[in-house]
């Protein structure tokens, strides 16, 4: 099989419209089947355009004959919103269908998802009094917006994740994700997670391991190093390396969202982009899993 954004595309559509198959919609059926929807707003996410109504001109041209019939900017927007549950499923969908979806290591993470920078603008938005300020030492810079917490494998596929405010806690965060899914925990006996200083915890260490998991992070300088401390380094780099292609390959910080559903719909799109790529790559052998280059031109 060949790697690029069209077999890409035409892979993702068969297995979302089968997945889809017998799903009865209410009312009359779209022109644009959700099948179609999810589809064009993967390609849209691989090819980095931010604008819907400049990436709807676009798709004549860049995917020709792809999608007989395209919604106006506001219907498009307004579907992508209302698909947020089924972006969510469909990655899970997708993430499952490979084989590191049973990868006994996790890595988990957050990272600042900014929403406004202006003044007036975050006492307009619609996420005035769910986002909020707070500072990103990783970055040495204040943002207002939400943070992204994120679990994925070694490889860069995600397992789940979520917005939240960033002034909470990442490890009373985390350990609300994992009550979400408990079953994720329950399907994998013995599994390591990976995560940095920030979920230093003896809570945490105990909520887990009454789970059957363990968590492996650096220590501070004043206590003891833990068992196997050192293997954390280059994995590090692992989990900077999943946000960069998030951020610097499939726009994250871009995502233009100005309310809750908005902001939540714009990265379910772009993890779902992420996770496809890497359910083809795996699909075609790829010898990198969590490359995009053969996708975004």
């Amino acid at each position: 099989m060949t790697t690029d954004l069209n077999t890409l595309l035409t892979a993702l559509y068969v297995r979302i419209d089968d997945h889809l198959t017998g799903h009865v919609r209410a009312g009359r059926p779209p022109r644009l089947t959700d099948a179609e929807l999810l589809t064009l707003a993967v390609a849209q996410a691989l090819l980095g355009i931010h604008s819907e109504a400049r990436w709807l001109r676009l798709v004549p041209a860049a995917l020709p004959g792809a999608f007989p019939y395209l919604p106006g900017q506001s219907g498009y927007n307004k579907r992508l919103r209302a698909a947020a549950p089924l972006l969510k499923r469909l990655i899970r969908m997708l993430a499952a269908d490979t084989d590191l979806w049973t990868d006994p290591v996790w890595r988990v993470d957050s990272t600042p998802l900014e929403c406004a920078r202006s003044r007036p603008t975050v006492r307009r938005s619609d996420l005035a009094g769910i986002a909020g300020y707070s500072y990103c030492p990783s970055h040495s810079r204040w943002f207002w917006g939400l943070r992204l917490h994120l679990i994925c494998t070694p490889a860069g596929l995600p397992i789940t994740w979520a917005l939240a405010d960033p002034k909470l806690d990442e490890r009373q965060v985390l350990m609300c994700v994992l009550d979400e899914d408990a079953h994720l925990l329950a399907e994998r006996p013995g599994l390591l997670i990976l995560a940095d200083k920030g979920y230093v915890s003896a809570e945490l260490d105990d909520y887990l391991q009454t789970r059957g998991a363990e968590l492996l992070r650096p220590s501070y300088r004043n206590r003891t190093p833990r068992p196997g401390q050192a293997l954390l380094a280059p994995i590090r780099q692992l989990i900077e390396s999943v946000h960069d292609t998030l951020k610097g390959q499939l726009d994250l910080e871009l995502h233009g969202g100005r309310s809750l559903i908005g902001v939540t719909a714009r990265v379910a799109q772009r993890l779902l982009a992420l996770t496809a790529a890497i359910w083809h790559n795996r699909a075609t052998g790829q010898p990198i899993t969590r490359s995009l280059i053969a996708y975004d031109h």
